[in-house]
């Protein structure tokens, strides 16, 4: 069989989507399977099943997946050791002296080390922060660090020395003994090269947890991947990967499939960036599990440094994506007379009890049953029927406690779920400088277009748009991926004293080091690589970065006045103190892929109704529009419901949309009074 399918495929906590193109890319197909978590190899196998594939068709599958973020969150990790400087093995301990709760005096103060105390090693040697060696490493005491943690039983080791980015000699000679008696070995100079103790030894040491697991999934999908059909993960910094690299920096896969999602934004929000009249928006990707946001400025996708996953700070470059824990299969409960949504939920297995497998709480998706916002009786795909009977037996106990209607309970769901959202938001726009009113706010996701508008009210968005093919979006993401390498190093250049050869020279090295690794990987053509660099820089004496996109690296005046003008405009002020480069960011990426543009075949405008519950207009009864059957045209006013086969668009009362050229639903949000104003 010819291989000419090029395949996306996201697996979710609770759905894995799939979207497939051939080479034309005029076919397009799209399905969505419920999750496999105890073997996502068979997952993959099956989503590919659903859109009537096998592996042997496919030229080139795209994975995205939240294995690794999941395994963090749920502390799934292997035995590993940790070895560092002599005398900063409690550097994991002390963290940054901050409380993640400040006001929960029951909770502790901050998650447990990673790594316990047995299975921390101090090493003898000492770099100096230029990267001058104060205590050399000798062989004798590298082979007695080695011996140490093989008689540990450690199944991986990270190394973290101090000032390893400036001078990473001593831990690649650890790395050369270690390989001998551990199997699995992280080093910091590779895995974080930056400043930043804690945050550089969190990272390396979460590398080497969770590497078994990526490695061993890795070599399943190598069992079962045909010879002809290759094989790429989409990673968090926004593009694809080789499974060489995922396998020695696997928290490349953290937040591997939102990440889709928001790349997938990008492109979409710089396609009709006339229409939209701003190359701003905000991205609002709400699954089964969990509701993720990104800002998209300039037309790309933001990334950040400065990360948590779980309880625990990591620094590498990621897409900058606020993640809660409000999805549809959320579960929600009454605490002290209030409602509370999330973080727990009921995942894939059994999921909400409107899927009838077994769910005995709460959920949003029951909630939205309720409510008229999912059809009662609906079958989704080939999988599930959607049982109203089950989610008012759930949501009934919560009703009786609060003393209102079952409906009156749902309704108080959503709204909880809206307000978490809505702070969400505000994290990444305000934080950023940016005024979230004048963004677009694109829906995607199995639940997104369902809850968007209301999230837009109340955040006081005028525009949401809910992309073709929205319920797969992150597995779109992934079948539009190019390939993709980043790195962010530690310069620590001041401006007094700037030496623009050394800065010059290291961004080139990187720029030279990641398109060796692309060309590798993919074969492309130097010619046909694009470069992004970004530099970070502070005041004198601060402990967080600007970031400047193409900086003038030959040019300090240039580059200084850039940067007094980036700092004015996001704290209101700037000054004439000396600053300094703190860290040099590049991407090296391959060719662009073609856009993939499903063709809708239209069907019969059939309409039905239904009665839904509306925060505005309370109960009323509701045209109900396949979204297959909607030609581009005219603004229609609301309410409606429009559906696919996967996912639900809710248009309240007030608001009007349309289709466009490409498919995309666009709702204009009707504003409250006092709503999102100034």
């Amino acid at each position: 069989m010819d291989a000419v399918w090029r395949v996306g495929i996201d697996i979710g906590g609770t759905f894995t989507d799939v979207v497939a193109t051939d080479r034309s890319g005029g076919n397009v197909r799209s399905a969505k399977v419920p999750s496999v978590p105890g073997d996502p190899v068979s997952g993959l196998i099956s989503a590919l099943a659903a859109v009537d594939l096998t592996w042997d068709a496919v030229a080139e599958l795209v994975h995205g997946t939240t294995m690794v973020t999941n395994d963090i969150v749920e502390s799934r990790f292997s035995k590993t050791a940790l070895v560092a400087t002599e005398g900063f093995t409690d550097t994991l301990d002390i963290g940054r002296m901050s409380r993640d709760n400040l006001y929960r005096l029951d909770l502790l103060p901050k998650a447990p080390a990673l790594v316990p105390d047995g299975l921390r090693f101090s090493v003898a040697e000492r770099m100096l922060h230029d990267g001058s060696v104060d205590l050399a490493l000798t062989e004798t005491e590298a082979d007695r660090v080695a011996e140490a943690v093989a008689a540990s039983g450690a199944e991986a080791v990270a190394v973290c020395l101090l000032h390893a980015y400036r001078n990473p000699a001593h831990e690649i000679l650890l790395g050369e003994r270690l390989r001998r008696v551990v199997p699995r070995v992280a080093l910091s100079h590779r895995i974080s090269p930056e400043q930043r103790e804690y945050e550089r030894m969190n990272t390396t040491v979460l590398s080497a947890a969770v590497m078994r697991r990526v490695q061993d999934y890795l070599g399943r999908i190598g069992e079962r991947r045909p010879a002809g059909s290759r094989f790429h993960f989409f990673h968090s910094a926004g593009g694809m990967a080789a499974i060489d690299a995922v396998a020695d920096h696997p928290l490349m896969l953290a937040m591997s499939g939102p990440a889709a999602g928001v790349a997938a934004s990008a492109r979409i929000a710089a396609e009709i960036r006339d229409e939209l009249g701003t190359d701003q928006a905000l991205t609002f990707d709400m699954g089964g599990t969990t509701t993720d946001v990104c800002l998209v400025a300039d037309g790309a996708a933001q990334v950040r440094s400065d990360h948590r996953l779980g309880r625990y700070r990591i620094r590498l470059p990621i897409l900058a994506v606020e993640s809660i824990g409000a999805g549809g299969g959320s579960i929600a409960r009454l605490d002290s007379g209030a409602v509370l949504v999330g973080p727990q939920s009921a995942g894939a297995d059994p999921g909400p009890a409107c899927y009838g497998r077994g769910g005995t709480q709460a959920t949003v998706s029951d909630a939205d049953l309720i409510l008229g916002y999912l059809e009662p009786g609906r079958r989704l795909g080939n999988a599930l029927t959607l049982d109203l009977a089950k989610a008012e037996a759930v949501v009934r106990p919560i009703a009786e406690s609060a003393g209102v209607s079952v409906e009156e309970a749902a309704l108080g769901i959503a709204r909880v779920t809206h307000a978490n959202m809505v702070r969400a938001l505000r994290r990444i726009t305000v934080e950023r400088g940016v005024d979230g009113r004048t963004c677009p706010l694109i829906a995607f996701g199995g639940a997104g277009p369902m809850h968007a508008v209301e999230v837009a009210r109340a955040y006081g968005i005028r525009r949401v748009v809910v992309p073709a093919l929205s319920s797969g979006f992150s597995a779109l993401g992934c079948v539009a991926a190019r390939m993709r390498y980043g790195r962010q190093q530690t310069v620590g250049m001041a401006s007094e004293i700037w030496d623009a050869a050394a800065a010059c020279a290291a961004r080139d090295a990187l720029i030279d080091e990641l398109s060796a690794d692309l060309r590798s990987a993919e074969g492309a053509e130097a010619t046909a690589l694009s470069v992004e660099v970004i530099a970070s820089l502070r005041y004198r004496g601060q402990s967080d970065s600007l970031e400047i996109a193409d900086p003038t690296l030959d040019d300090v005046e240039a580059l200084g006045a850039a940067f007094r003008a980036r700092h004015d405009a996001l704290y209101g002020f700037s000054t004439d103190e000396p600053w300094e480069l703190a860290a040099l960011r590049v991407a090296v990426s391959g060719p662009e892929q073609p856009s993939v543009t499903p063709t809708v075949e239209r069907r019969a405008a059939a309409e039905g109704r239904r009665r839904c519950v509306f925060e505005e207009g309370g109960a009323m009864d509701v045209v109900c529009l396949n979204r297959d059957a909607l030609a581009p045209g005219d603004w229609r006013q609301g309410p409606a419901i429009v559906e696919d086969d996967w996912s639900t668009i809710v248009v309240p009362p007030r608001e009007r949309y349309r289709v466009d050229g490409y498919g995309h639903i666009h709702i204009e949000v009707a504003q409250v009074e006092g709503v999102g104003e100034a």
